[in-house]
């Protein structure tokens, strides 16, 4: 959409809707970002609205006030009222970034990309994952390899707060979004199991034979957030919280003499590709706010999201369904 600037600033206006522990972030970064100005931020608890507004320079707003001064806005309120914020949204020409997951159904999913498409308003989904440094150089390396196998935990205690979603809406979402960018290959076969709720694991087995194992928990006593590729040439490994990217090209095993003893042991080449440390959140929104400016597909496509959350109700339906009753969406 055109920007709604004057001549001296051709910055975008930037809302958020719904300023709870993310939307906070979401207020902050586009207060920093050099392509956008913080117009404002809604929330329904209009106290939060108000310290945030205040925190970061900015004005409480009622949410049409908000889509009636912002050229690009953000939702971040729960997954419930997603849609809802999203209508508003182009029904008012807003491009908008909705945080994951897209919709809790795909039927209505699919009408807001359409909707989204017609009126020429970008919607841009929250898989903040796909921004993170080290996931852009796991993706530049993938393509060049015979994946055997990739398998993904990310683990860590309960919540201190409230979420809605289960750990797999809220966390295996980001790993199985991950799988899909970098395979680019249709799922055969999957199959899951859940200790309950807080603790599932996935299997993939895709057309082009490589096969996958993820892992999410709630149960976890400790932050756990790392990918292994194991392809026929080398074996990739990625730290996504501490951004780091590591290669084992090739293991030399040999058998080695000491003081009449002998031991076996392996050396492995091992690179470590440069990887631009950054925030995720920050490109996220640099990302969305350049194409709702140029008009250009976002990063994270509603298609792409929705084709996640299909797979998502894949694995709740098996892993969950003998603990409770699992709707599709």
């Amino acid at each position: 959409m055109t920007p709604g600037v004057d001549d001296e600033d051709d910055r975008l206006a930037a809302g958020v809707v719904g300023v709870g522990s993310m939307g906070q972030h979401h207020a902050r970064v586009y207060g920093e970002l050099p392509d956008t100005t913080l117009v404002g931020v809604h929330d329904v608890d209009t106290e939060r609205a108000t310290t945030t507004a205040a925190e970061y320079r900015t004005r409480p707003m009622g949410r049409t006030e908000l889509l009636e001064t912002a050229d690009v806005a953000s939702v971040a309120v729960p997954t419930e009222h997603h849609a809802q914020a999203v209508r508003e949204c182009i029904a008012h020409d807003v491009d908008v970034l909705v945080e994951k997951p897209f919709v809790d159904d795909l039927a209505v999913g699919r009408e807001l990309a359409a909707k989204a498409r017609r009126a020429g308003v970008t919607l841009q989904i929250g898989h903040i994952e796909r921004f993170n440094p080290a996931t852009r150089v796991l993706a530049d390396l993938v393509p060049d390899l015979e994946v055997v196998a990739v398998d993904v935990d990310r683990l860590g205690p309960p919540l201190d707060r409230q979420n809605g979603d289960t750990v797999v809406q809220d966390l295996m979402i980001h790993d199985v979004d991950i799988l899909l960018s970098l395979l680019d290959a249709d799922i055969t076969a999957l199959g899951a199991v859940a200790h309950d709720e807080g603790y599932v694991t996935a299997q993939f087995k895709f057309d082009t034979d490589s096969v996958a194992t993820v892992t999410a928990s709630r149960h976890t006593q400790e932050k756990v957030r790392r990918l292994s590729v194991t392809a026929v040439s080398c074996r990739v490994t990625v730290d996504f919280i501490d951004q780091t990217v590591e290669i084992h090209r090739r293991s030399l095993p040999e058998y080695v003499e000491s003081d009449g003893d002998i031991r076996y042991r392996h050396e492995s080449v091992v690179e470590r590709p440069m990887v631009d440390s950054g925030e995720p959140l920050k490109a996220e929104l640099a990302a969305f706010a350049d194409a709702a400016r140029n008009g250009t597909e976002p990063v994270v496509t509603p298609e792409d999201a929705l084709a996640v959350l299909s797979v998502l109700d894949r694995i709740e339906a098996t892993a969950l369904a003998d603990d409770r009753t699992v709707t599709a969406r």
